[in-house]
């Protein structure tokens, strides 16, 4: 089959997700539009050899809803013969979205396609496209469904995360983030995104709080203990997980990722797609995977995943350079870190979205391209990259540079 390399990636900077954010006044296309106009640019890209634009979002709804990468393709300029497509599998539309381009493109269907994602959640709030799994007894009886933050808490309780545990870990994350920006690691691949008039609305994250410390965080309360113990979906997971006699309410909004708005994007093809159009790949595409795990917990699927990749493939954990996880939530990291013994020097090593923010659609992509950065900047070579998913599921995918 024919292999999937990545040639270049973009992404927006991420906007706090609030009507006082920076990004609020511009709308989901347009942020897609960004990504797409950058890639074209710093390529050189004949956009009528683009075979499929691909990007994940989680709630495609009024201003981002009608196939919103179509309709970025437009607003960018690009041919008309560019087709577009939207996907969502939650956290990891983002990822999902690089997984299947790879997958078109080994199938021999495509030669280049553009795939990514993108979220306005000023916008459109999370939730907003609504659901059975929400709102339909019949589904969500038999999911445990429960708030994230709550499967969050409960998976500190089942594998002993304390709340100084988890937010020494976000204090961690927002000194990555920080050091990161501050030494420039991010500006290769962050492009600013500009009004009508060309002056720069936003052209770093905006979420973060670098000055963040045990101290500050310790003041926080628990954002999930009144659902999990008047909404009664504490009973939920200790139902789900009879061994717990009591959750313990450690999550709070400076431990959790931050509600953001963004897009990013990834140039993907096959070798001779890449020869027709004079670019040199970047790295290639080993391996991907997707799975179900237990619902109570939800947030795990990122332990599932990763061991039935390097099933697949025949990897063992050594064989991985770099880590890539979603922040989503301070304990799904810790329990990863956990379950495959990984020092947290080889995950996560620029911050996450604890500290930059979790744009739902979008965020698969950007740490695909984070990671990709920091393997050439350490002249690494292997990272795999992975998400936990609501209603319990995971993604993850390997990449090796060439």
């Amino acid at each position: 089959m024919t292999e999937a390399y990545i040639y270049d990636h973009v992404r927006t900077p991420r906007g706090r997700g609030k009507k006082d954010g920076a990004l609020h006044e511009v709308p989901s296309v347009r942020l897609a539009a960004k990504t797409l106009e950058a890639l074209r640019d710093r390529n050189g890209l004949d956009t009528t050899q683009v075979d499929d634009i691909i990007m994940g979002c989680v709630d495609p709804v009024m201003d981002a809803g009608a196939v919103i990468p179509k309709a970025a393709a437009f607003e960018a300029g690009y041919s008309t013969k560019a087709p577009g497509m939207q996907i969502s599998r939650f956290c990891a539309s983002g990822l999902d979205a690089v997984n299947l381009a790879a997958g078109k493109i080994a199938a021999g269907a495509d030669e280049i396609v553009i795939a990514g994602g993108v979220e306005s959640m000023s916008r459109v709030g999370m939730g907003m496209s609504g659901g059975s799994w929400y709102m339909d007894p019949s589904v969500n009886f038999p999911s445990f469904f429960m708030p994230q933050g709550v499967s969050a808490d409960l998976i500190a309780t089942k594998y002993g995360f304390t709340r100084d545990d988890v937010d020494a870990y976000a204090v961690e994350s927002q000194r990555r983030a920080a050091a990161a920006w501050e030494k420039g690691y991010f500006a290769k691949s962050v492009i600013p995104v500009k009004d009508q008039n060309g002056l720069t609305i936003l052209d770093r994250d905006e979420h973060m709080r670098p000055g963040t410390d045990m101290q500050a965080l310790a003041s926080l309360n628990a954002s999930f203990q009144m659902p999990g113990e008047m909404g009664g979906f504490e009973a939920v997971g200790i139902q789900a997980h009879p061994e717990i006699e009591r959750i313990n309410y450690v999550h709070h909004a400076g431990n959790s990722s931050g509600i953001v708005d963004g897009a990013g994007a990834v140039l993907i093809g096959s070798r001779a797609g890449g020869q027709t159009l004079g670019l040199k790949p970047r790295a290639r595409i080993r391996a991907f995977a997707n799975i179900g795990s237990e619902p109570a917990l939800m947030l795990t699927g990122p332990v599932d995943v990763t061991e039935k990749l390097l099933k697949k493939t025949g990897m063992s954990i050594s064989d991985i350079d770099l880590f890539e996880l979603n922040e989503a939530f301070a304990a799904v990291v810790l329990r990863y870190c956990q379950a495959f013994d990984i020092s947290h020097d080889r995950i996560n090593v620029n911050g996450g979205a604890i500290a930059m923010g979790h744009p739902l659609g979008a965020t698969g992509a950007m740490i695909l391209g984070t990671v990709l950065d920091e393997l050439e900047r350490r002249d690494l070579g292997t990272a795999l990259v992975t998400l936990c998913i609501g209603a319990g599921m995971g993604t993850a995918t390997v990449i090796e540079r060439v």
